[in-house]
């Protein structure tokens, strides 16, 4: 599975310098003094996800308590609403991951709408990349004819006690993403590949320079994410730009308060 990745981000993304399968992955991080990491998969064709689901259930109790699992469905397929109970009853997932242009959906699609609130029902944790960016040919779907920062706000409108972490930073509508913060009390954003480095040189990643004085003041809302391990560049560098960046109060919430509060 992995080298069918990576084989795709040669193709139509970035390098992947990093090329580690799961067990690999969570053994460096945990090395490098990482204490908790999300693991992370989707579903983009039927049928895959309760194969994904049992991996990441074993993966967390091969390296616990260090690995958070995440499950996932895709919207609309036979069958999704038993996986889902089982990720929340017997596999004990802590939460759902949705990828809104690989799984061809809306933020604010039908099919999502009875996820998010079965997510919310649960008090579980979704997260959902459902920013424009990047904008890849390689997608089935463009991501700007998807997502938006406007369809984002109609779901959530519907489910606001719903807990809900937007990745990359909502890129490229940061802005925009940010100014929700103060309307949804359960919304976070993370940081993943969204704070620009002079070693990120793709052109669909060097424009991602947030303000990192907004990012200070939303400090208890924002999260530390790399996408690692499918990175362009060495895993810690978005990690050495908000130590350059936040005073250690806010650095503290990003890197660990917040999740922990999140996940407790």
């Amino acid at each position: 599975m992995n080298a069918a990745i990576w084989r795709w981000f040669d193709r139509h993304a970035w390098p992947v310098i990093h090329r580690l399968e799961a067990d690999q992955v969570v053994e460096q991080l945990v090395a490098a003094g990482v204490k908790r990491l999300v693991g992370l998969a989707y579903s983009h064709v039927p049928g895959m996800a309760a194969e994904l689901n049992n991996f990441m259930r074993a993966v967390a109790d091969r390296h616990a308590p260090h690995v958070i699992p995440f499950g996932t469905v895709l919207p609309g397929e036979d069958g999704w609403a038993p996986e889902l109970e089982r990720c929340f009853g017997p596999l004990r997932l802590a939460g759902l991951k949705i990828h809104c242009h690989v799984q061809n959906l809306t933020p604010d699609d039908p099919r999502l709408l009875p996820i998010i609130e079965r997510v919310a029902h649960h008090n579980k944790v979704l997260l959902i990349h459902c920013g424009r960016e990047p904008n890849l040919h390689g997608y089935q779907a463009t991501p700007r004819d998807l997502c938006s920062v406007e369809r984002f706000y109609e779901a959530m409108k519907r489910t606001p006690e719903a807990k809900v972490i937007v990745p990359h930073l909502g890129a490229d509508e940061t802005d925009a993403y940010l100014d929700l913060l103060a309307q949804f009390p359960n919304l976070y954003l993370d940081t993943a590949m969204a704070l620009g480095s002079p070693l990120n040189t793709h052109p669909h990643l060097a424009g991602f320079r947030p303000d990192f004085g907004r990012l200070a003041q939303a400090a208890d809302r924002i999260l530390f994410g790399t996408d690692f391990p499918n990175l362009p560049y060495p895993w810690a560098t978005e990690l050495e730009l908000l130590r350059a960046h936040l005073a250690p109060e806010a650095l503290g919430k990003v890197l660990e308060g917040n999740g922990a509060r999140l996940f407790a």
